[in-house]
């Protein structure tokens, strides 16, 4: 009679499993392994764990469940999230419960919903990738703990399937040079596979996972789980118009795609002061040359035979509606056209997202994203 019940009750327990599983996480490969983690077309889930200054309700409102399941609902199938240490660790370098609270509602979430996560270490109090001064290259002590985050971020998110959820080691290294990026690469690695051997680690190359530096990334040999990744904001004057962090904010005057984003009338018509700033504004753009800036990132990934990841592409709202839906459609055609997979930048903004800070959806941006 205990035999029976207990068979009963594993029973209830497999159906229960089977109902909140995703059926990817399920699903077996012809040689009875586990499904691989792949990702096709994903959102970044940005100023939320990261660049932001919300906590409590406020950080805990912006991004909900609802959230994930209309993510789910558009097409999507993977959402990006960057963590900065400070909303992970306190100054004495104590986990913030409430951080790590939230990262874990949002992978259930996306368990529940099917979604896969890359979970990306997104900003250290050593590492800003637009700071002047970045610690993290010239001081040990920032080095380790570089290395410390990611053994507590191991431990604590190992628990969840190898085909659900990736690390993204560090966004957007800006090293002095690309050596001290790829040593500590390596370490960082080698922390995670300490404990993790099948997780899928991604990493990008130095200066700000530039395409154009993607011949100096050092690749860890006979890792076949390594997804490569880079980053594509260009005509950085079209992506970034009027951007406020950026060189070129002052410069207010119109912008194209495709073709030149700045006409030579329209540069002649400058004061020298705002037209020093943006050389090379009139080259035309177009997805052949798209495609051709992203060689060194595809044929790299080709010969490695590893998979390729765009994880972060897009285009602020500045830019006239339909050169923006236009570049949208385009990056896009050309990411997919190369298999590689992606994650816009990003969900919810008033510049770059496709919901804007009050909720409301940009459906024309959203059809040029997954249509």
């Amino acid at each position: 009679m205990i035999r029976r019940k207990a068979i009963l009750y594993f029973a209830v327990f497999l159906l229960a499993i089977t109902a909140v599983v995703p059926q990817g996480l399920l699903a077996q490969e012809n040689n009875g392994q586990p499904a691989s983690f792949r990702l096709k077309r994903g959102t970044n889930i940005s100023h939320w764990l990261s660049q932001s200054t919300r906590r409590g309700k406020d950080r805990a409102a912006f991004f909900t469940e609802k959230d994930v399941k209309a993510i789910a609902s558009h097409g999507f199938d993977h959402i990006r999230i960057p963590v900065d240490e400070e909303q992970l660790w306190n100054e004495k370098n104590q986990p913030v419960k409430e951080g790590f609270q939230l990262l874990h509602d949002a992978l259930q979430w996306c368990y529940l919903h099917r979604l896969s996560a890359v979970v990306d270490l997104h900003i250290l109090r050593s590492h800003h990738f637009n700071a002047r001064e970045k610690p993290l290259w010239t001081k040990p002590e920032a080095q380790e703990r570089f290395l410390q985050c990611w053994r507590e971020l191991s431990a604590e998110l190992k628990r969840y399937p190898v085909t659900m959820l990736a690390y993204e080691l560090m966004n957007e290294p800006v090293a002095d040079s690309a050596e001290q990026w790829n040593e500590l690469l390596a370490r960082g690695i080698q922390v995670i596979r300490e404990k993790e051997p099948e997780r899928v680690i991604i990493i990008g190359s130095n200066k700000w996972q530039s395409v154009n530096t993607f011949a100096a990334l050092k690749v860890p040999e006979h890792d076949k789980h390594i997804m490569l990744s880079f980053h594509y904001y260009n005509p950085f004057y079209l992506t970034h118009h009027m951007a406020s962090w950026t060189k070129i904010r002052d410069y207010d005057g119109p912008v194209h795609y495709p073709g030149p984003t700045i006409t030579q009338k329209e540069l002649d018509a400058l004061p020298a002061s705002i037209r020093n700033l943006l050389p090379g504004s009139d080259q035309p753009y177009n997805t052949a040359l798209m495609e051709a800036q992203m060689q060194p990132a595809i044929q790299l990934a080709k010969k490695l035979q590893l998979p390729l990841y765009c994880g972060e592409w897009g285009c602020l709202n500045t830019v006239p509606r339909k050169d923006r839906l236009r570049w949208y459609k385009d990056v896009r055609k050309v990411l997919e056209k190369n298999g590689i997979a992606w994650s816009n930048w990003n969900y919810k903004s008033k510049g770059f997202g496709f919901v804007g800070d009050d909720g409301e959806l940009d459906k024309g941006l959203l059809k040029a994203l997954v249509k």
